[in-house]
């Protein structure tokens, strides 16, 4: 099902939103601490890691844009689970229900809605490796403000909204996944390491 990339995209934004919150405080207090040594006549040199003005510009509307699209996407699929829920006598009490639903694969599915699965998780669908990884990538380059010395910061995000996601499953999430999480970590290694060979939506 479609849910797979669901639940590890929203468990990962959820995860790096928080982490790059907790960046963001760290860098506001240096900038705040190195303007009062600037006003005590301290001087700082510049460092080599200035970020791309432009770059850092579009990185709000960015995000608000792939976290706004993951919303619609879940929320799509949310509504079209407790359908099939209530139809079979079933109710969702909260996020992980639903997903726990999914997981045990307990129901039926009208021809439509298997087939636009299937669309959804294949090679080129929304929710698959590909585009998902993508995504997921591309979210946290727009986080980190375009900043490949932030990326163990955002691997470590990630690891964690892939656990969480594994916990809201409840069991060992689905092959789609687990090449996924591959799929990612390959190219946060690319981003890390500078060997990025393709241009990506933040650049």
């Amino acid at each position: 099902m479609s849910s797979i990339g669901a639940v590890n995209s929203s468990s990962y934004y959820n995860q790096t939103t928080d982490s790059t919150a907790k960046v963001s405080e760290k860098d506001n207090t240096k900038k705040a601490a190195e303007t009062t040594a600037k006003n005590e006549g301290v001087v700082y040199e510049k460092t080599s890691s200035t970020k791309n003005t432009n770059y850092v510009k579009k990185n709000s509307a960015l995000i608000q844009k792939l976290q706004a699209d993951s919303d619609a996407r879940v929320s799509q699929m949310r509504n079209l689970v407790e359908q099939m829920m209530k139809k079979q006598g079933s109710a969702i009490g909260n996020a992980d229900s639903m997903w726990r639903f999914l997981a045990d694969g307990n129901f039926t599915v009208s021809a439509d809605v298997k087939a636009q699965a299937q669309k959804d998780i294949a090679d080129d669908g929304y929710w698959g490796v590909e585009q998902t990884s993508d995504r997921i990538v591309d979210f946290a380059k727009a986080l980190s403000g375009g900043d490949s010395a932030k990326a163990d910061k955002m691997i470590e995000a990630f690891k964690k909204g892939f656990e969480q996601a594994t916990k809201s499953w409840g069991k060992s999430l689905p092959d789609i996944s687990q090449r996924t999480y591959d799929a990612v970590m390959e190219k946060f290694d690319a981003w890390k390491n500078g060997t990025e060979t393709g241009k990506t939506e933040t650049e």
